[in-house]
């Protein structure tokens, strides 16, 4: 799917082209009526098309899911790096040190994008009701399609909000009821239009699409993340069963093609996907991102990942290895077990001496790529505070100086994904073969041995295999929320990375350093994220939820 520019003028285009003939038409080149727009099939099509962006504003190119940068900056899989207050530099540590003094305003700013999904959801419901009007002399089957796509984008806001906030505003398509002043609905009732959404567009979208439209398995596999969240677990099981069994999707034979390849390019996991272009949208996660030592960044590094991402990692037979000899503050001349570890680690994680572009990374002080402790300078410059560089997602093919724009796509949502869903789903209703099963081919994949274990333990190698699995994908700082690990596993640690010092040719010393400085630290409170003071303002409504006032 690529972004469709200009979608009203292009209406405005063709329907003025079409009447040219009978009279010239003096309407307003700046608006266009509903009736019109709604006139023919394709024409709502084209109206409809504008709401996919709403993939990519919430995927990991953007800003959607936190105005501070990636959440794994919040979490032990990576660290910001520059102390400027900018995204992808010190907000996320703001958030991740924040404590007491973690202020609503300050919270809402970084975590909610309520204006932007109310705006959409005005224009979901609006052409929900325009649809309704004006549909009827559509095909067959067309505007049930069409209330399909619309209904899943409302599902999928209305699981962006309710995951955030729990109580929130619920508008439908009848836009008459649609009032400035209304009150917060209850939890469940948030989780009740999502789930009555997601399923409606999943029982009446398509089973292919040729354009990149929405498809069935697309909602069956949203509805099973959202279930999670709503702890719907027969649901979420039955929803991921229902992608699992179609048959349509498998895990591709490499690990990486599963993020960074479009269903066109071989990718076989891909569910939903964004695409860009250079004649279209782009990003910037390569210049944002990239090892220092590439041509043609301009930022570089701005997050790396941490030595506790690097160390949940298995080795590549199996089995946790002993970082202990490389936690001494005096430093170690022994060489870390990079070589040995997973495939998804190879994937994920540049380290000093991997392949990168058709050389050596250097993230040793000094290097090509380079280090820099943290706080000793604004900003990076490109090197790393941790002795690591982010691999997946950069784009390896991407030359920065002869394009800075970045086009890799975006992929939402994933078979890997469901496989893990639909374990966790099946471990929280004790069907442990099921679940087990599920993880294990995700684990196959990467030649990982199969997982035994069965309930609780089971558990903790499920939550690893999140962890590792869907890294940087933005899912963990939420699936600690949603598991209420936060202020466990989120409080009182600090992240880590190695300094690497050259001690003769070849030949480094490793030395354990404190990444941060200070603690970490997740507030109970921000289990719920507080409502905007934009909204406080403008409605009567509503109030400040108890913990944030």
């Amino acid at each position: 799917m690529k972004k469709t520019a200009y979608l009203f003028s292009m209406i405005l285009c063709t329907m003025a082209l079409g009447s040219c003939d009978k009279f010239l038409d003096m309407t307003p080149t700046d608006s266009v009526s509903d009736k019109l727009v709604w006139s023919k099939p394709e024409y709502a099509e084209m109206a409809i098309n504008d709401l996919y962006h709403i993939m990519s504003y919430m995927g990991q190119f953007d800003l959607g899911q936190s105005a501070a940068g990636l959440t794994e900056g919040m979490t032990d899989e990576l660290k910001y790096g520059s102390t400027q207050l900018n995204t992808h530099m010190w907000f996320a540590n703001e958030i991740a040190y924040a404590k007491d003094g973690l202020s609503a305003s300050t919270a809402a700013f970084y975590l909610t994008s309520w204006s932007y999904f109310y705006d959409r959801m005005t224009s979901i419901n609006q052409s929900l009701s325009n649809l309704k009007e004006y549909g009827a002399s559509y095909p067959e089957g067309v505007a049930t399609r069409l209330e399909a796509e619309l209904r899943f984008w409302r599902g999928y806001v209305y699981f962006e909000l309710v995951r955030r906030h729990k109580n929130v505003i619920i508008y439908r398509e009848d836009m008459q009821s649609i009032t400035k002043n209304k009150a917060l609905s209850s939890e469940e009732e948030g989780w009740a239009i999502v789930k009555d959404d997601l399923r409606f567009a999943a029982q009446n979208l398509p089973e292919t699409s040729d354009k990149g439209r929405l498809t069935c398995y697309a909602a069956w596999a949203m509805l099973s993340r959202a279930m999670l969240y709503a702890e719907d677990w027969e649901a979420a099981r039955d929803a991921a069963k229902e992608v699992m069994d179609s048959g349509k999707y498998s895990l591709t034979a490499e690990y990486s093609d599963s993020y960074s390849k479009t269903p066109a390019q071989g990718n076989t996991e891909a569910i939903l996907v964004y695409e860009y272009s250079k004649e279209g949208v782009t990003h910037n996660f390569d210049d944002y991102f990239c090892p220092g030592g590439d041509p043609g960044r301009v930022m570089g590094a701005l997050g790396t990942p941490t030595q506790e991402m690097v160390e949940s990692y298995e080795y590549a037979k199996g089995g946790v290895p002993d970082w202990s000899a490389w936690h001494s503050a005096n430093g170690t001349t022994q060489t870390p077990p990079y070589d040995l570890l997973e495939p998804r680690f190879q994937a994920t994680v540049l380290y000093n001496g991997a392949d990168w572009k058709g050389r050596k990374i250097e993230s040793f002080v000094g290097g090509n790529d380079g280090y820099i402790e943290w706080k000793s300078k604004p900003t990076v410059d490109g090197k790393t505070t941790t002795g690591y560089f982010l691999r997946k997602l950069v784009c390896e093919s991407h030359d920065l100086s002869a394009y800075s724009r970045s086009t890799q796509p975006w992929v939402a949502i994933r078979y890997a994904e469901v496989l893990l869903n639909y374990a966790e789903a099946c471990l929280k209703l004790s069907e442990d073969e099921a679940a087990r099963n599920a993880i294990n081919e995700v684990r196959t994949r990467v030649n990982l041995p199969k997982a035994t274990q069965s309930s609780v333990a089971l558990m903790k190698i499920l939550r690893r295999e999140r962890k590792v699995e869907l890294a940087y994908e933005g899912h963990q700082w939420w699936d600690l929320r949603r598991w209420e690990l936060s202020e466990s596993q989120l409080t009182g640690y600090r992240v880590h990375g190695l300094r690497i010092d050259p001690v003769g040719v070849g030949q480094w010393r490793y030395t354990y350093v404190d990444c941060d400085g200070q603690d970490r630290y997740f507030p109970a409170k921000l289990y719920r994220i507080p409502l905007p003071q934009s909204e406080l303002e403008n409605n009567s409504e509503v109030s400040q939820f108890e913990e944030w006032r």
